[in-house]
This record gives C-alpha cells, structure tokens and sequence, in this order.
C-alpha cells in the first residue's frame, strides 16, 4: 500500500497543469469563437478540383 504514495504527488502535478493549461487556453481567446468553424466550413467557395496528372 506504501508503494502507490508516489501517485499522488504526481497526479496532483499533472491536474495542476491541466489547469493551468486550461486557464491560459482560455484567456488566450481559444474559446470565443465556437461556432466559427462550424460555420465556416459551409459558407466558404469552393475551388475547383487540380487534376494533378494533367488530364
């Protein structure tokens, strides 16, 4: 049971990180924009398929 101690300090350090990862994705603005691509992806043109062997 004394061998899993070291668990504990290290899952505290990588949910810290999550957190801190987190905070920083979301005060760099990741989340403001959350239907952007959603919505962007049917309303931009379509270009023309390149035939890439030259037919």
């Amino acid at each position: 049971m004394t061998d899993f101690f070291y668990l504990i300090p290290i899952s505290l350090i990588l949910g810290t990180g999550g957190l801190i990862l987190f905070l920083w994705t979301l005060r760099n603005g990741q989340y403001e924009d959350l239907d952007g691509a959603a919505e962007r992806i049917l309303y931009e043109e379509d270009e023309p398929r390149r035939d890439w062997d030259g037919i």
